[in-house]
């Protein structure tokens, strides 16, 4: 099955997928999922360092006696 045939099949009650289009779907949404799943990690570890970074930072400043 082609992206094309793929894009144009939308799910209704007036016509059922073909196993091909079912599978075509699912592994079209476990790809998504995928990458979502990765963004979002990826994310979460930009935000942590960032986060241990500012820590550090506020140690030192507090270290050389600076309020915040």
């Amino acid at each position: 099955m082609t992206k094309e045939e793929l894009r144009s099949y939308r799910l209704n009650s007036m016509e059922e997928p073909t196993d091909e289009m079912l599978q075509a779907i699912m592994e079209g949404v476990a790809e998504a999922a995928k990458q979502s799943s990765e963004n979002a990690k990826k994310e979460v570890e930009r935000m942590k360092r960032e986060a241990f970074q500012r820590i550090a930072e506020i140690k030192e400043q507090q270290s050389r006696g600076n309020a915040i």
